[in-house]
């Protein structure tokens, strides 16, 4: 009898999986049982291949190349990972596997992971899909009795495959023609493009803001206090000169008011939806300032390594019914410091369930963000990862909490021929506020309403009256709308198109937006790493070259319109409702016309030169952005210089010396991103070991070398020598 070969997607989910499936006998990059074999990729182990591994004649940027537009991409394998990839390769093509079961994330990139690898293997063996979005060992033994044929999800490797393709034209095309436009490296991207321009936008709404004064008046009638406001068509608070104010203010002093509105109405303020990882970033930025990188990166260890939280890659925010009673175990199962709110959400043990929550048409490929229906201890978790997870748990909660109650009386005060107003809110029932979304939540900021809002007011009806105690002037200027920052940016790519002068497009484009709650992270990432964009505390705004690089973009590619029809099309793709071929005949016609404008329209500019970078990718001139030198290294070369940092290298002071070690220059290999500490052991020992491999310098080389290999994954010469495109 054959066996059954599991795929996972990384070492620490393979070996959970062989653990339920009693795969206990280690064999190497596997595990082994009784008619199972898990083993696992180590994230991608095959790629795109690069323009020039395709035809030699790409290996020189020039427009006489371009556009570059294979029939069909070839694939490769990231040599950094390869001996992992051949024991994957044999595994699935010995004789004795009868069939697989890709048991990749269950999400887009998960499933062309898989497919990639098992297309460059040339395999044709039969393959199932394993598809969880809780990796608790109960969860897990449920996905494999319900196992789903491979072929179900055909749209969505097609999605995966025009995806990934799509990027591959788009960046590779448009990337070497605006950065042999201008010569300087320019990165051009289907998704980051349209991302900047969005911070481009809002750098230059603030800069063209222009502030006008303006002030206020308000009445204080004894028991209450009202504030001036014109009755006209659009009713204003703002005086524009302050003249008037007084002039307002002196009519209204001492006089008597008359209500000539009093109305009270019962309003209902419904709890929030469940977490998708969008909003789940937005809030950890919101209220404890992660970036949206860090959210991600802790969910997915709260989900991968802790069993907490469910899978958290997901774009939906509601629950199927047949998860109802998991809900109520999870509440059950929350630990002790929560179980104080679990009755007020379980109403007589029961789960009240509207289409807030529970909507099977609007669960997408995952559900909503929960804690698992296991016992969490978040004694074992970061102070971090604590705290995210108390976010979600309370959002579990609250959720099924009932409405707030309040009601909302509304007064105007006429005073001579002026009208002021006054706004009360009497809390009825606290209701879902009574779980407050952190442990220790900030204390809420007074509401920037220019004194209109109070709480209880008196029993005021029309026709009663007031005398005026007081009329206070209050002068203030307009605020420029306020910086991004990943809360939201990550907002304005989510609801991308919505601002649309077609109103048919941006209703299709609803749910779309640029980029998927998985990707838009890197996305924000990327933008920073390239330049384009800075990072100060909370905020995040567009470089100087950022905005060069957005007013040379065609519209087409600035927009998100454009990238929002393209994430349209492929969940048109994934629901096979969209052909994959038509979608990437439109991508090869944007990356034509992309190249085109870059040769003949784009506007002639000069870029700054760039103190990271210079001509394509090559060290640059310029030290603005380059730190002092590190006090107590040794160049590595030429033994004379130290060693210092700039924001994408480390290199030698020494002048003529052209040791540089790229911080990036190990990462496409599986090794380590480069630092100062890591380069400052690194020049000290030689050589290090940690979790991944062996980090070395030798002959001359900086090389990576992955645990369990005896040749180096990567090397890379510590002398950077001068290569045309490089």
């Amino acid at each position: 009898m054959g066996r059954i070969v599991v795929i996972a997607e990384k070492p620490s989910v393979g070996r959970d999986l062989a653990r339920v499936l009693g795969c206990r006998e280690r064999g190497e990059g596997c595990l082994i049982g009784d008619g199972y074999l898990v083993t696992w990729a180590v994230g991608h182990l095959v790629t795109l291949s690069e323009p020039d591994e395709i035809d030699e004649k790409y290996k020189k940027w020039s427009f006489a190349t371009l556009p570059i537009l294979p029939e069909e991409i070839p694939l490769k394998v990231i040599s950094g990972t390869k001996k992992q990839y051949d024991i994957v390769k044999k595994i699935i093509n010995d004789k004795e596997t009868d069939s697989l079961i890709c048991a990749t994330d269950a999400g887009r990139e998960g499933e062309l992971i898989f497919r990639y690898l098992y297309t460059k293997a040339g395999c044709k063996k039969p393959f199932s899909r394993l598809w969880i979005s809780s990796m608790t060992d109960e969860a897990i033994r449920e996905g494999f009795k319900n196992i789903r044929p491979g072929a179900e999800y055909d749209g969505l490797y097609a999605s995966a495959r025009c995806r990934s393709e799509a990027d591959w034209l788009v960046g590779m095309n448009a990337s070497r023609a605006f950065t042999l436009k201008y010569d300087t490296l320019l990165s051009v991207g289907r998704v980051q493009t349209p991302t900047l321009a969005i911070l481009v936008k809002r750098r230059r709404e603030i800069e063209q803001f222009k502030p006008e004064g303006f002030c206020t008046v308000t009445a204080d009638f004894g028991d209450y206090k009202g504030l001036w406001f014109s009755e006209k068509a659009d009713p204003d608070t703002h005086i524009p000169r302050k003249e008037d104010a007084d002039q307002i203010a002196a009519e209204v002093k001492g006089k008597t008011g008359t209500v000539i509105l009093a109305e009270t109405s019962r309003k209902h303020e419904l709890p929030p939806q469940l977490y998708d990882l969008t909003s789940l970033q937005r809030d950890a930025n919101r209220l404890l300032g992660f970036t949206a990188d860090k959210t991600l990166k802790l969910a997915q260890s709260l989900y991968e390594t802790h069993k907490a939280l469910t899978y958290p890659r997901t774009d939906s925010r509601y629950l199927p019914p047949d998860m109802i009673p998991r809900v109520v175990q999870t509440m059950k199962l929350l630990p002790e410091s929560y179980q104080a709110y679990v009755p007020g959400a379980l109403r007589d043990g029961k789960l009240p369930v509207s289409k807030r929550t529970i909507d099977a048409s609007k669960v997408t490929d995952h559900h909503a963000i929960l804690p698992t229906a296991k016992k969490a201890d978040p004694g074992k978790f970061s102070e971090d990862e604590k705290k995210l997870y108390d976010m979600v748990a309370r959002r579990l909660l609250a959720a099924f909490y009932p409405a707030c109650d309040y009601d909302a009386t509304k007064i105007v005060t006429r005073v001579e021929e002026h009208t002021f107003r006054t706004n009360g809110k009497v809390i009825i029932n606290n209701g879902w506020h009574d779980v407050p979304p952190l442990e220790n939540p900030p204390k809420p900021r007074k509401a920037a309403k220019e004194e209109e809002s109070e709480g209880a007011l008196p029993p005021l009806q029309e026709g009663d009256t007031r005398t005026v105690r007081e009329a206070r002037v209050k002068e203030d200027v307009t605020k420029p709308p306020a910086p991004h920052t990943d809360a939201s940016l990550l907002a304005a790519m989510e609801n991308a198109g919505k601002e649309l002068d077609d109103e048919e497009l941006a209703k299709q484009m609803k749910g779309s937006g640029i980029g998927t709650p998985a990707t838009r992270a890197a996305i924000i990432e990327r933008l920073l790493k390239v330049g384009y964009a800075q990072r100060r505390g909370k905020t995040l705004t567009a470089t100087d070259k950022g905005v060069l690089l957005i007013d040379l973009m065609p519209q087409e590619l600035a927009s998100p319109e454009l990238t929002g029809r393209w994430e349209l099309a492929l969940h048109d793709i994934t629901d096979g409702r969209q052909d994959p071929g038509r979608f990437l005949d439109g991508i090869r016609k944007m990356s034509t016309f992309l190249v085109d404008y870059a040769r003949e329209q784009a506007k002639p500019v000069s870029f700054p030169e760039d103190p990271r970078r210079g001509k394509y990718g090559r060290k640059g001139g310029g030290q603005s952005a380059v730190r002092a030198p590190m006090e107590g290294t040794v160049c590595p070369v030429c033994g004379k210089g130290m060693m210092r940092e700039s924001p994408l290298a480390f290199n030698c002071t020494e002048k003529g010396c052209k040791c540089t070690l790229w911080k990036d220059s190990l990462t496409r290999g599986g090794g380590p991103a480069l630092n100062e500490k890591l380069v400052r052991l690194l020049l000290e020992k030689k050589e290090l070991k940690g979790s991944t491999g062996i980090l070395a310098i030798r002959d001359g080389m900086l090389q990576f070398t992955p645990n369990g290999s005896e040749t180096p994954g990567i090397s890379r010469s510590l002398i950077y020598e001068k290569k045309s495109g490089s």
